[in-house]
Protein backbone atom coordinates (compact mmCIF):
# COMPACT_ATOMS: atom_id res chain seq x y z
CA UNK A 1 0.00 0.00 0.00
CA UNK A 2 1.08 3.79 -0.52
CA UNK A 3 1.79 5.33 2.42
CA UNK A 4 0.08 8.54 3.16
CA UNK A 5 3.47 10.40 3.77
CA UNK A 6 6.91 9.29 3.50
CA UNK A 7 9.49 11.02 5.92
CA UNK A 8 13.07 11.94 4.56
CA UNK A 9 15.92 11.65 7.41
CA UNK A 10 19.24 12.81 6.30
CA UNK A 11 21.86 11.41 8.53
CA UNK A 12 25.86 11.33 8.44
CA UNK A 13 27.35 9.18 11.18
CA UNK A 14 24.43 9.87 13.91
CA UNK A 15 25.47 6.28 15.22
CA UNK A 16 22.72 5.20 18.29
CA UNK A 17 21.13 8.70 18.08
CA UNK A 18 19.10 7.65 14.87
CA UNK A 19 16.96 4.92 16.88
CA UNK A 20 15.82 7.75 19.34
CA UNK A 21 15.01 9.77 16.61
CA UNK A 22 13.43 7.72 14.20
CA UNK A 23 11.60 6.28 17.28
CA UNK A 24 9.88 9.33 18.44
CA UNK A 25 8.97 9.80 14.78
CA UNK A 26 7.11 6.42 14.80
CA UNK A 27 5.54 7.11 18.09
CA UNK A 28 4.90 10.39 17.08
CA UNK A 29 2.63 9.88 13.69
CA UNK A 30 -0.24 8.56 13.19
CA UNK A 31 -0.87 8.53 9.14
CA UNK A 32 -0.02 5.63 7.70
CA UNK A 33 4.31 6.53 6.64
CA UNK A 34 7.49 4.97 5.40
CA UNK A 35 11.01 6.57 6.85
CA UNK A 36 14.02 6.75 4.77
CA UNK A 37 17.11 7.27 6.93
CA UNK A 38 19.45 8.31 3.83
CA UNK A 39 23.33 8.22 4.01
CA UNK A 40 26.02 8.23 1.89
CA UNK A 41 28.28 5.16 2.37
CA UNK A 42 27.00 1.44 3.34
CA UNK A 43 29.95 2.62 6.16
CA UNK A 44 28.45 5.12 8.14
CA UNK A 45 27.75 4.72 11.81
CA UNK A 46 24.37 5.04 11.22
CA UNK A 47 23.78 2.06 8.85
CA UNK A 48 23.42 -1.10 11.46
CA UNK A 49 21.37 1.04 13.56
CA UNK A 50 18.94 2.12 10.90
CA UNK A 51 18.92 -1.74 9.65
CA UNK A 52 17.93 -2.53 13.28
CA UNK A 53 15.17 -0.55 12.91
CA UNK A 54 14.12 -1.52 9.95
CA UNK A 55 14.26 -5.40 10.91
CA UNK A 56 11.92 -4.72 13.74
CA UNK A 57 9.63 -2.14 11.44
CA UNK A 58 8.99 -2.52 8.35
CA UNK A 59 7.67 1.23 7.73
CA UNK A 60 11.59 2.22 8.27
CA UNK A 61 13.44 2.19 4.94
CA UNK A 62 17.70 2.14 5.49
CA UNK A 63 18.79 3.92 1.92
CA UNK A 64 22.08 4.40 0.95
CA UNK A 65 22.23 8.00 -1.16
CA UNK A 66 23.95 7.60 -4.83
CA UNK A 67 23.87 10.93 -6.03
CA UNK A 68 27.09 12.45 -4.42
CA UNK A 69 28.29 13.21 -0.52
CA UNK A 70 26.64 15.96 1.86
CA UNK A 71 22.99 16.40 2.56
CA UNK A 72 21.50 18.14 -0.53
CA UNK A 73 22.15 14.94 -2.06
CA UNK A 74 20.64 12.76 0.55
CA UNK A 75 17.57 14.90 0.72
CA UNK A 76 17.27 15.01 -3.24
CA UNK A 77 17.93 11.29 -2.85
CA UNK A 78 15.28 10.54 -0.16
CA UNK A 79 12.79 12.64 -2.06
CA UNK A 80 13.14 10.89 -5.13
CA UNK A 81 12.55 7.88 -3.78
CA UNK A 82 9.82 8.66 -1.46
CA UNK A 83 6.64 6.57 -2.76
CA UNK A 84 3.64 9.26 -0.62
CA UNK A 85 1.90 11.99 -2.44
CA UNK A 86 3.79 13.95 0.78
CA UNK A 87 7.25 14.22 2.33
CA UNK A 88 8.37 15.56 5.49
CA UNK A 89 11.96 16.38 5.93
CA UNK A 90 13.08 16.43 9.65
CA UNK A 91 16.74 16.19 11.02
CA UNK A 92 18.42 13.24 12.01
CA UNK A 93 19.47 14.74 15.18
CA UNK A 94 16.38 15.16 16.58
CA UNK A 95 16.09 18.95 16.99
CA UNK A 96 12.71 19.08 15.65
CA UNK A 97 9.34 18.05 17.22
CA UNK A 98 7.88 14.97 15.46
CA UNK A 99 4.53 15.24 16.74
CA UNK A 100 3.67 18.12 14.29
CA UNK A 101 4.51 15.84 11.28
CA UNK A 102 0.78 15.59 11.18
CA UNK A 103 0.01 19.13 11.29
CA UNK A 104 2.36 19.75 8.70
CA UNK A 105 0.85 17.05 6.61
CA UNK A 106 -2.65 18.26 6.93
CA UNK A 107 -1.10 21.56 5.77
CA UNK A 108 -0.39 20.19 2.38
CA UNK A 109 -3.65 17.82 2.25
CA UNK A 110 -5.40 21.39 2.14
CA UNK A 111 -3.44 22.60 -0.75
CA UNK A 112 -0.25 24.04 0.57
CA UNK A 113 2.64 23.13 -1.34
CA UNK A 114 5.05 23.52 1.12
CA UNK A 115 4.56 23.55 4.79
CA UNK A 116 7.14 25.12 6.82
CA UNK A 117 7.69 24.97 11.24
CA UNK A 118 8.27 27.73 11.99
CA UNK A 119 10.58 29.12 14.26
CA UNK A 120 10.12 32.63 14.25
CA UNK A 121 6.12 32.90 13.96
CA UNK A 122 4.35 33.97 17.55
CA UNK A 123 4.43 30.69 19.43
CA UNK A 124 7.42 29.30 17.98
CA UNK A 125 11.05 29.57 19.42
CA UNK A 126 15.06 28.41 19.03
CA UNK A 127 16.70 27.19 22.03
CA UNK A 128 20.28 26.60 21.61
CA UNK A 129 22.44 26.63 18.74
CA UNK A 130 24.92 28.85 17.34
CA UNK A 131 24.40 33.25 18.23
CA UNK A 132 25.73 33.68 14.79
CA UNK A 133 23.64 31.02 12.77
CA UNK A 134 20.51 31.71 14.74
CA UNK A 135 20.93 35.32 13.97
CA UNK A 136 21.50 35.07 10.00
CA UNK A 137 18.65 32.47 9.78
CA UNK A 138 16.05 34.69 11.51
CA UNK A 139 17.05 37.52 9.40
CA UNK A 140 16.83 35.73 6.47
CA UNK A 141 13.36 34.59 6.94
CA UNK A 142 11.78 37.83 8.52
CA UNK A 143 12.88 39.75 5.36
CA UNK A 144 11.82 37.09 2.95
CA UNK A 145 8.83 37.04 4.42
CA UNK A 146 8.18 40.98 4.34
CA UNK A 147 9.66 41.89 1.41
CA UNK A 148 8.79 38.73 -0.63
CA UNK A 149 5.96 37.38 0.33
CA UNK A 150 7.10 33.95 0.74
CA UNK A 151 4.07 32.76 3.04
CA UNK A 152 6.86 31.91 6.36
CA UNK A 153 9.09 33.54 8.47
CA UNK A 154 11.15 30.33 8.74
CA UNK A 155 12.14 29.57 4.91
CA UNK A 156 15.42 28.37 6.12
CA UNK A 157 14.43 25.87 8.13
CA UNK A 158 14.47 21.92 6.84
CA UNK A 159 11.28 20.78 8.79
CA UNK A 160 9.09 21.02 6.60
CA UNK A 161 6.46 19.14 4.51
CA UNK A 162 6.14 18.99 0.13
CA UNK A 163 3.38 18.07 -2.11
CA UNK A 164 5.43 15.35 -4.40
CA UNK A 165 3.82 16.65 -7.36
CA UNK A 166 5.06 20.22 -6.58
CA UNK A 167 8.72 19.21 -6.21
CA UNK A 168 8.94 16.93 -9.30
CA UNK A 169 7.02 19.58 -11.31
CA UNK A 170 9.95 22.39 -9.94
CA UNK A 171 12.66 19.69 -9.63
CA UNK A 172 15.35 20.15 -6.96
CA UNK A 173 18.76 22.01 -7.67
CA UNK A 174 20.60 22.09 -4.25
CA UNK A 175 23.37 20.71 -4.25
CA UNK A 176 25.81 21.98 -1.45
CA UNK A 177 23.90 21.40 1.61
CA UNK A 178 20.27 22.22 3.84
CA UNK A 179 19.64 25.30 1.36
CA UNK A 180 16.34 22.92 -0.08
CA UNK A 181 13.95 24.39 2.38
CA UNK A 182 14.42 27.87 1.06
CA UNK A 183 14.95 26.45 -2.43
CA UNK A 184 11.32 25.22 -2.29
CA UNK A 185 9.33 28.15 -0.67
CA UNK A 186 11.43 30.23 -3.59
CA UNK A 187 10.26 28.35 -6.09
CA UNK A 188 6.65 27.95 -4.94
CA UNK A 189 6.52 31.87 -4.50
CA UNK A 190 7.99 32.32 -8.52
CA UNK A 191 5.04 29.98 -9.13
CA UNK A 192 2.56 32.06 -6.67
CA UNK A 193 1.17 28.80 -5.06
CA UNK A 194 0.72 28.49 -1.29
CA UNK A 195 2.94 28.35 1.73
CA UNK A 196 1.57 27.57 5.10
CA UNK A 197 3.23 27.70 8.47
CA UNK A 198 3.12 26.59 12.11
CA UNK A 199 4.96 27.54 15.08
CA UNK A 200 7.71 24.98 15.88
CA UNK A 201 10.06 24.59 19.57
CA UNK A 202 13.48 23.75 17.81
CA UNK A 203 15.49 22.46 20.56
CA UNK A 204 19.35 22.26 19.93
CA UNK A 205 20.90 18.71 19.73
CA UNK A 206 21.95 17.38 22.94
CA UNK A 207 24.36 14.53 21.44
CA UNK A 208 27.36 14.68 18.79
CA UNK A 209 27.97 17.74 16.62
CA UNK A 210 26.12 19.68 13.75
CA UNK A 211 27.21 19.05 10.62
CA UNK A 212 25.96 23.01 9.20
CA UNK A 213 28.90 25.20 8.04
CA UNK A 214 27.82 28.31 7.52
CA UNK A 215 30.70 29.91 5.02
CA UNK A 216 30.18 26.40 2.94
CA UNK A 217 26.30 26.70 2.65
CA UNK A 218 26.29 30.28 2.23
CA UNK A 219 26.33 30.66 -1.93
CA UNK A 220 22.99 28.29 -1.87
CA UNK A 221 21.35 30.34 0.48
CA UNK A 222 22.27 33.68 -0.74
CA UNK A 223 21.23 32.41 -4.32
CA UNK A 224 18.00 31.01 -3.50
CA UNK A 225 17.26 34.34 -1.31
CA UNK A 226 17.88 36.20 -4.16
CA UNK A 227 15.38 33.98 -6.61
CA UNK A 228 12.71 34.66 -4.37
CA UNK A 229 12.36 38.02 -5.59
CA UNK A 230 10.96 38.25 -9.01
CA UNK A 231 7.96 37.35 -11.25
CA UNK A 232 5.96 34.72 -11.88
CA UNK A 233 6.90 31.87 -13.58
CA UNK A 234 5.30 29.33 -15.59
CA UNK A 235 6.35 25.71 -14.63
CA UNK A 236 8.25 24.88 -17.85
CA UNK A 237 10.17 28.22 -17.19
CA UNK A 238 11.31 27.44 -14.20
CA UNK A 239 14.36 25.53 -15.42
CA UNK A 240 15.61 28.32 -16.88
CA UNK A 241 16.03 30.90 -14.21
CA UNK A 242 16.97 28.84 -11.58
CA UNK A 243 20.48 29.19 -9.93
CA UNK A 244 22.97 26.87 -10.86
CA UNK A 245 25.61 26.18 -7.96
CA UNK A 246 28.53 23.83 -8.60
CA UNK A 247 28.72 21.00 -5.22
Amino acid sequence: MTPRVSIVVPAYNEGHQIVTTVQRLLDSITEDCEVLVVYDTPDDSTAPFAEKLAADDQRVRPTVNTYGRGPAHAIRFGLDHSQAPVAVVTMADGSDDPTQVDALVALVERGAVVAAASRYMPGGQQVGGPPLKSLVSRTVGRSLHLLARVGTRDATNSFKAYSMAFVREVGVDSRLGFEIGIEMVAKARRRRLPVAEIPTIWMDRSEGESNFNLRKFAPGYIAWYRFAFGRRLAADQMAAHVPRLEG
